[in-house]
């Protein structure tokens, strides 16, 4: 039997249940969902209707497979050997902060048995729901800021931005390490006053920053929102150059920030 542990108060139209969850995909050598290789779990669930999501598919929390925890535990323990030296174990989705009553308890299960490093990629927006406790199994937060401008926010996301930030003083509070991710979108997130107004609120978060990931937007969504017959907007949006990732870089790097 495994222990179990305080369930979050929970926001609205979440999965509460602590013992079984979603679980939508998993990777077992993802390079890019934080430091070194990472086995990532893929939880289903998501608040956000991000314009340029390249995993519409996770969206509806009831899509991905149901999972308890010794069924995500089955799964990363063949790697937990090389993991423990090479990488970790990361939380994405979807959100997985949708899930967070079932990711906590797994998160302490991984931690105790295999003594992993564990990274939650996260848009913060529904950091209420969990208590300061919740966060002692997590190494590294990988968060997601999409835009500095509320309107602009609220556009990309069909959410609102306040939370999130509230999501990354919490963890200016608590000490937590993080990495900054900003997706570079032409004509959504690429304005030079934006990007700076972006690099001055990061760096008032101080040294919890570890880096800041510019993140140049990709088309390798179309085919999943083709597939679900959803209308994609950014269809004819190109990727940004070279040049024009490395100038965003920039004005981060101008206000010290390390910069990927």
């Amino acid at each position: 039997m495994h222990k179990r542990v305080s369930a979050p108060t929970k926001p609205t139209g979440v999965h509460i249940d602590i013992d079984h969850g979603f679980l939508h995909s998993v990777e077992t050598g993802g390079a890019v969902d934080g430091p070194g290789m990472r086995f990532i779990f893929f939880m289903a669930g998501c608040q956000f209707r991000c314009l340029y999501c390249h995993n519409p598919d996770t969206w509806k929390l009831h899509n991905g497979r149901r999972v308890d925890v010794d069924d995500m535990l089955k799964e990363v323990r063949p790697y937990a050997g090389f993991l423990k030296f090479a990488g970790g174990v990361t939380f994405s989705g979807g959100e997985p902060m949708m899930q967070a009553g079932f990711i906590g308890n797994v998160m302490s299960h991984i931690k105790k048995e295999m003594g992993l490093h564990i990274a939650l990629d996260t848009q913060g927006y529904l950091h209420t729901g969990v208590e300061d406790e919740w966060f002692e199994n997590v190494d590294l937060v990988l968060l997601d800021i999409k835009h500095i401008d509320p309107e602009k926010y609220h556009a990309i996301t069909a959410q609102y931005l306040q939370p999130t930030l509230d999501f990354a003083e919490r963890l200016k509070r608590l000490k937590q390490k993080m990495w900054m991710r900003y997706v570079l979108v032409p004509g959504l997130t690429d304005d030079t006053d934006d990007v700076n107004r972006m690099a001055d609120y990061v760096a008032t978060l101080g040294d919890i920053v570890e880096r800041v990931e510019v993140l140049p937007f990709h088309q390798m969504g179309i085919s999943k929102w083709d597939a679900l017959g959803k209308e994609y907007t950014l269809r004819d949006t190109p990727t940004p150059t070279t040049d024009e990732t490395e100038a965003a870089r920039d004005i981060f790097r101008a206000r010290g920030l390390y910069t990927a």
